[in-house]
C-alpha cells in the first residue's frame, strides 16, 4: 500500500505540536479511500513498538503522550478510532486496528513535540529517499528478521512469525556490525539488536552507495517459498545509468549449495523449528570504471537485503595459484596444530597477499598467525618465514561462510615455484572446508605454533589436501585466466608434487612468450565434479568432496576470482557418465557462457575427451559426448574452442585416449596426455 503525505495540519494537544499527514489507505489492490477526517484525543501509555524516541527531558525521562485518531474513509465506511502511545518520536508505524473495515490499512506518519516543516517528511511508500536523494540502507530498514530466542514474537520476516535466530547468527560469527567478507565483497552485517528493523524489503528504494568496482554485492534472502526477484537501477556519478537484475532464493527451500550460511533453526512465535534458515551472498554487474552514486532496489515482494556494497574490482593484483573448495569432511580433530601447505605459483610478482575460505561451515574458525615462504625441499624453508597480518592484527576469525585475505605483504613471489603457506590454528577444528585432491604433498605439525619455524622438524604427518586456503594473489600483472573443470583439470593420475596438471603446462607456457599476456593460472578443477548435478550438496560435515555443481559454484569459483579474464569450461564428462543427456549438459555450458559474458568474460569451451574402457564409459555414454562436443564446436556460444578431443584421441579408435596418452585408467590422461593438451591451446584465443 502506497501511503503519500498531502499536507499537515498543525493542532495543539496539553501544549504539545502535532503534526498528521492526510493520508490514504487502500482498501484493495485495485481500490484506494481517502482520508478525510482525522481527529485527536489525549491518552497515556507506553510507546508503540518501532517508534524512534527522541532525546529524554528533564530528569532522564521521555515526555510520554498518548494519541487517539479516529479515521473514517471516502467513500463511507465504518468509522474506526485507533488508539496509540508515543514518547517523542517520528517516524511510520503501521496500524492495524481490528475494528477497522476489512483490507483497510492506515498507516500514520507524526511528528510530537518538534515541529516538522511541510514537505520535508520522507514518503512511506517505498521509493525512499526524499528531497536529500538517496539514502543508507539502514536508514530505510523496515523488516525485523532477526529475533532473540527468548522473545521471537518481537521478530517476524516472513510475515507468517518465522525469523532469524540471533543465537544461531552469534555462533556463525555473523553478529552486528561485524564486516563480512563473502565472494570477495565486504559486506557489513546489520548493526541491531534483535527486534529491531534489519533489514529492507526490496519496493523500488533508493540506496546511498559509493565506489568502484566489477559488482554490486548484496546479503539476500527471500520469504514466500520461492525463487523471488526483480530488476532495479545503478546510477554513477556521471550521471549514467545501468540496470541489473537480483534474484533471492527462499530462506527455507532455496538451495544449500549458493548460500552465504546455513543457520540451524527458524525461531517462531509458537517455539524454535529445527528447520534450516539460509542467507545468500548475490552478486550483479556494474559499468567497467564508472563510480556509484547510489542503487535503485527492485520492486519484489519477498525479497529481503540485509547488506549491499560495491565488490572492488582486484585491480593492481593478478591470481598466481587458486584452489576450489570441493567439500567439508571431517579433520583430525586438530587442535593447537599448525598447517603448512605447499602451493605451486605461475605468475609471480613483488606482493602478495592470501585468501582463506571457511565455505559450507556451521561455525567460525580462528588463525592465530599465518606465514609465507618460499619452498627449500619438503616442509624446509628457502629463507626465515615472514608474517601476514589482516586487517593489522597477526590473526583473524573467519565466520561460517564467509572468507579472510592478509593486508598485502612486501614479499617478492617467484613465478613457477612452490611456495609454503603455514597458518596456526589454535582451537579444536573437528571439520573444515577443504580442497580434496591437492597431487601436491603437504604438512601438518606437532602442537603448537609453528609457523616461523625455518625447519621441517616440527611438520612430522603428510597433508593430500588443501584445507582453508583457496588463494594467492600477486602484485601487478595483466590478470587471469580460470580454469573451470573436473579431476582431468584437477591433475588426477598425475605425478604427485610434479605440477604437471594441464594448467601448470599451460601456465609455463604462457611464462615462456611475449607474444600474448602472461597471465596468472588459476585451477579450479574438482575430481569428480559436474556441471548440472550436485555432489556434495552444500551443507554440512559429508565425505562427498566432489563438489557442488559448476552451475552453482561458478559464482564463487569464477566470478569472485582475482583479475578473471578469461575462463576455460572444462566439464560434461561425468554428467554423461552418470546417465545426464547430451541437452541437459548443453544448456548448463550455455548458461555458464551466458553468465560469463554478462560479467565481461572472455569464454572458452574444451570438448569432452573419449573414455571407452572405463567402467560407466558404454557407447551410449560415447554417444552423448559427441553429440555435446558437436554443440560446443558449432553453435558459436563460446567466444573459442580448444579441441581436447582432438588433441588425444585414438585416429584409430576415436572413442578412446590414444595409448600414449592414457593414465592407464582410461578416463584420465597422465602427464604426457596432460601436456598435450595444454601444448594444443593456441595462446591467442585467451
Amino acid at each position: 500500500m502506497g501511503v503519500v503525505p498531502q499536507e499537515f495540519a498543525l493542532g495543539k494537544q496539553f501544549g504539545d505540536a502535532l503534526r498528521v499527514a492526510r493520508l490514504r489507505a487502500a482498501a484493495t489492490p485495485a481500490q484506494e479511500r481517502d482520508v478525510h477526517r482525522l481527529s485527536v484525543a489525549p491518552r497515556a501509555g507506553p510507546a508503540p513498538q518501532g517508534a524512534r524516541a527522541a532525546a529524554p527531558g528533564a530528569g532522564g525521562r521521555s515526555q510520554e503522550r498518548g494519541v487517539g485518531l479516529s479515521v473514517s474513509c471516502a467513500p463511507p465506511s465504518p468509522v474506526a478510532t485507533v488508539w496509540t502511545s508515543v514518547p517523542r518520536w517520528e517516524g511510520s508505524t503501521d496500524v492495524r486496528p481490528r475494528s477497522l473495515a476489512p483490507g483497510v490499512t492506515a498507516v500514520v506518519l507524526a511528528a510530537l513535540l518538534g515541529a516538522v516543516p511541510a514537505g520535508t517528511a520522507r514518503a512511506a511508500d517505498g521509493t525512499g529517499g526524499g528531497p536529500s536523494g538517496p539514502l543508507p540502507l539502514a536508514r530505510l530498514f523496515d523488516n525485523r528478521g532477526i529475533g532473540d530466542d527468548a522473545h521471537p514474537e518481537r521478530a517476524d520476516l516472513d510475515g507468517s512469525g518465522g525469523s532469524l535466530s540471533a543465537q544461531d547468527l552469534t555462533a556463525a560469527a555473523w553478529t552486528p556490525g561485524r564486516a563480512l567478507t563473502v565472494q570477495g565483497a565486504r559486506l557489513t552485517w546489520p548493526r541491531t539488536r534483535p527486534g529491531r528493523p534489519d533489514n529492507v524489503r526490496a519496493a523500488g528504494q533508493s540506496v546511498r552507495v559509493g565506489g568502484r568496482g566489477d559488482a554490486l554485492a548484496f546479503l539476500v534472502t527471500g520469504t514466500g517459498g520461492a525463487d523471488v526477484g526483480g530488476s532495479g537501477t545503478v546510477s554513477y556519478r556521471d550521471g549514467t545509468r545501468s540496470t541489473y537484475r537480483l534474484t533471492a532464493p527462499d530462506w527455507r527451500a532455496g538451495p544449500a549449495a549458493t548460500k552465504a550460511v546455513t543457520l540451524p533453526h527458524v525461531n517462531t512465535p509458537d517455539g524454535r523449528l529445527t528447520t534450516p534458515a539460509r542467507l545468500y551472498a548475490v552478486t550483479a554487474a556494474l559499468r567497467a570504471g564508472r563510480e556509484v552514486a547510489s542503487v535503485r532496489l527492485p520492486r519484489a515482494a519477498g525479497l529481503h537485503v540485509f547488506a549491499l556494497s560495491v565488490r572492488a574490482s582486484g585491480r593492481g593484483w593478478s591470481g598466481s595459484w587458486a584452489a576450489a573448495t570441493s567439500g567439508h569432511p571431517a579433520l583430525g580433530p586438530w587442535s593447537d596444530r599448525t598447517l603448512r601447505l605447499v602451493v605451486h605459483t605461475s605468475v609471480g610478482g613483488p606482493r602478495v597477499r592470501l585468501r582463506f575460505d571457511n565455505t559450507f561451515a556451521s561455525a567460525p574458525v580462528r588463525i592465530a598467525g599465518a606465514t609465507v615462504a618460499v619452498q627449500a625441499a619438503g616442509a624446509g624453508t628457502r629463507r626465515t618465514p615472514v608474517a601476514l597480518s589482516f586487517g593489522r592484527a597477526p590473526g583473524v576469525e573467519i565466520p561460517a561462510g564467509a572468507q579472510a585475505f592478509s593486508d598485502p605483504l612486501a614479499f617478492a613471489v617467484p613465478e613457477d615455484t612452490n611456495l609454503l603457506v603455514s597458518f596456526h590454528l589454535p582451537g579444536t577444528v573437528p571439520a573444515a572446508p577443504v580442497h580434496r585432491l591437492a597431487v601436491q604433498r603437504s604438512y601438518l605439525s606437532e602442537p603448537g605454533d609453528h609457523t616461523a619455524d625455518g625447519s621441517a622438524t616440527a611438520y612430522t604427518t603428510v597433508l593430500t589436501s588443501w584445507p582453508l586456503l583457496t588463494g594467492v594473489d600477486v602484485g601487478g600483472g595483466p590478470g587471469a585466466v580460470v580454469a573451470l573443470g573436473d579431476s582431468i583439470t584437477d591433475g588426477t593420475m598425475s605425478t604427485t608434487d610434479a605440477n604437471r596438471r594441464w594448467p601448470n603446462v599451460l601456465a609455463a607456457r604462457l611464462l615462456g612468450q611475449r607474444a600474448v599476456p602472461r597471465y596468472g593460472v588459476l585451477n579450479e578443477g574438482i575430481s569428480g565434479n559436474r556441471v548440472t548435478a550436485e555432489v556434495y550438496a552444500g551443507d554440512g560435515i559429508s565425505t562427498d568432496t566432489s563438489g557442488v555443481s559448476a552451475l552453482h559454484r561458478f559464482d564463487r569459483d569464477v566470478l569472485a576470482q582475482t583479475s578473471a579474464r578469461t575462463v576455460i569450461v572444462f566439464e560434461g564428462i561425468n554428467d554423461v557418465r552418470w546417465q545426464a543427456g547430451a541437452g541437459q549438459v548443453v544448456a548448463g555450458l550455455r548458461e555458464l557462457a551466458e553468465r560469463g559474458h554478462a560479467r565481461g568474460l572472455r569464454m572458452l569451451a574444451a570438448t569432452l575427451l573419449p573414455c571407452e574402457g572405463e567402467a560407466r564409459c558404454t557407447a551410449a555414454v560415447d554417444t552423448e559426448r559427441v553429440a555435446v562436443n558437436a554443440w560446443i564446436r558449432d553453435a558459436g556460444v563460446f567466444d573459442g574452442v580448444l579441441d581436447f578431443d582432438a588433441a588425444v584421441r585414438d585416429p584409430d579408435h576415436p572413442a578412446r585416449i590414444l595409448p600414449g596418452y592414457d593414465s592407464g585408467d582410461h578416463l584420465h590422461p597422465g602427464d604426457t596426455g596432460l601436456a598435450a593438451l595444454a601444448d594444443s591451446v593456441d595462446l591467442r584465443l585467451l
